[in-house]
């Protein structure tokens, strides 16, 4: 059972450390959507290749009108949005960060949120991603062995990378949903001692009310604390000379 429990920890901690170091990719996307929206409007690129090639650096102007286009800057786009998306799924999952529907699942108990989460991961999910993978592979060395480019004349080429990106993604989300079924099935079949500290880390079995009292009793208690703390403080401006006076 703890091996179990170590290994569903361990499956949760290389989502969370690559999802938060894809989430990074987020800077560049949005950068680039900037300066692509931007060049679209005031031609900045076209007409920096043109001052270059006119006061004489050639290569450099070329260099410009050829990489530094808008139809590249918008292949880059949804490569960094794909690879975002792709390898922050996983850990999507593991912090029960994805849609789902609440209006009927909240208002069951733990328990029954458990035996939906294990059933559906087990019937649906791991099948799901698993053909994925398996199709997906190919899709991958397919673009490889052709030396797949961009359907635009413009555009990027290898496009091999950001295809590889779509098994690499199926293997973080079954990492994730093994993770996430071993931890349901634990709640449900572990002992007693196991179960709750099943229940303290596994969002997905959380209670909604629950977790807003917990949060506002955190604030109250917070609050307290503040107000405590005021009473014993020194009134402002009180010299050290004074508060030995008083004593």
């Amino acid at each position: 059972m703890q091996f179990l429990m170590g290994l569903s920890v361990a499956l949760d901690r290389l989502n969370t450390h690559i999802g938060k170091l894809a989430a990074w990719l987020l800077l560049p996307l949005v950068a680039v959507i900037i300066v692509d929206v931007v060049n679209r409007k005031v031609h900045f690129f076209s007409s920096l290749a043109e001052s270059l090639k006119a006061s004489g650096n050639v290569a450099a102007g070329e260099l410009v009108a050829t990489y530094l286009t808008s139809t590249k800057f918008q292949d880059l786009e949804w490569h960094l949005h794909a690879a975002l998306f792709l390898l922050c799924l996983g850990f999507a999952y593991v912090r029960n960060a994805h849609v789902r529907i609440e209006l009927v699942r909240e208002r069951f108990s733990p328990e029954v949120k458990a035996w939906l989460e294990l059933i559906g991961t087990i019937i649906f999910l791991l099948p799901y991603a698993a053909v994925v993978l398996y199709f997906s592979f190919e899709f991958a060395m397919r673009s490889y062995n052709m030396n797949e480019v961009s359907a635009s004349l413009t555009g990027l080429s290898h496009r091999w990378i950001i295809k590889s990106f779509v098994p690499i993604g199926m293997v973080l989300l079954l990492l994730a949903a093994a993770s996430v079924a071993i931890r349901n099935a634990l709640f449900l079949f572990g002992p007693s001692r196991l179960k709750r500290d099943v229940r303290r880390n596994a969002p997905e079995l959380h209670v909604a009310a629950e977790d807003l009292r917990t949060v506002a009793q955190q604030e109250i208690e917070e609050i307290l604390d503040t107000e405590d703390h005021d009473d014993t403080a020194p009134p402002l401006g009180t010299s050290d000379s004074s508060r030995e006076r008083r004593t």
